[in-house]
């Protein structure tokens, strides 16, 4: 765990102002040895295990991650390998933040296109180790965490009700970490510019992220045939309380409808939804037949929601 008054120790910054700007009180930290898979395959074995399949029976795993193992090959290869298990798909999503909910989306239309019978949509980060923790204004803000979810046929009693996605790939370098590909391939010169860690400029974020969110849940909501009247919980990206509560307005939900772990994770990219939904439920504040919203925008820029009835 790496508390806001750990960072007052690292940078020039204090708890107030990182509590005010983001919500966030704390987040957890992986260590040297840990990897993205690794956190993946806890989670989609816990996943597994909640919903009385066996790892093996996945007839495909997707992961959604802007943090990889590697280059290549995917980390659903190695959260695959994790598992001890082999012969079912496996591939992973780049879609920054959204990517848990664009995960979800494959996964939920694999299933409904009788390609599938179960596939586990996972979201999961190691942030700490793409983050410039000298620069105050981004290593505040993540932390590492994975979560995941089983998607199999249902009965028609819960389910996706409806989703929507997009990108505007012309504010992808609005936050973007420029160095490791091919455009900028690593080098001694990358590494001493630190272009292998997170680049954001806030501001312009923040704007887009609020109407990217607030958009693309009210057209999943119109799609579903449901209003804010019958959802149980809002589940937003979790990136910071000023976002979270700026998309709420737009939507015109009551404070007590959003769910929010930030306070506890900080921002964990692609693991937010799926760790908050899992703690949502934890802690029903939702239940059978519960309506509940989804809804982030992630580098890209991309964007998604997803409306479920659980």
């Amino acid at each position: 765990m790496l508390t806001n008054a750990d960072l007052e120790k690292m940078v020039e910054t204090t708890d107030e102002w990182i509590s005010e700007r983001t919500g966030i009180k704390e987040r957890r930290i992986a260590d040297a040895d840990t990897a993205t898979s690794d956190l993946a395959a806890g989670a989609v074995a816990r996943a597994c295990r909640q919903a009385g399949i066996p790892a093996a029976e996945l007839d495909a795993i997707i992961v959604a991650t802007s943090t990889p193992d590697t280059v290549y090959p995917a980390t659903a290869c190695w959260v695959q390998a994790r598992l001890g298990i082999a012969g079912n798909a496996a591939f992973d999503v780049s879609a920054g933040c959204s990517g848990f909910l664009f995960a979800l989306e494959l996964a939920s239309n694999l299933v409904a296109a009788g390609t599938a019978r179960r596939v586990a949509a996972v979201g999961a980060e190691v942030m700490s180790k793409v983050v410039n923790w000298d620069d105050r204004a981004t290593c505040v803000l993540f932390g590492d965490g994975a979560g995941a979810a089983v998607c199999v046929e249902g009965d028609g009693r819960s389910g996706v009700l409806a989703s929507t996605w997009g990108c505007d790939g012309s504010l992808a370098p609005l936050l973007y970490q420029p160095a490791g590909g091919t455009r900028l391939p690593t080098s001694l010169e990358t590494l001493e510019r630190r272009q292998h860690t997170v680049h954001m400029e806030g501001n312009k974020v923040f704007k887009h992220a609020v109407r990217a969110m607030s958009d693309s849940a009210s057209r999943a909501m119109a799609l579903a045939g449901v209003t804010m009247d019958d959802v149980r919980l809002l589940i937003p990206h979790q990136a910071n309380t000023r976002i979270m509560d700026a998309t709420r307005a737009r939507l015109n939900v009551p404070t007590d409808k959003v769910f929010t772990v930030i306070q506890k994770y900080g921002n964990m990219s692609a693991a937010t939804i799926p760790v908050a939904l899992d703690e949502a439920r934890d802690e029903e504040r939702i239940r059978d037949g519960d309506i509940v919203v989804m809804t982030a925008f992630g580098t890209g820029f991309t964007w998604g929601a997803s409306v479920i009835r659980w």
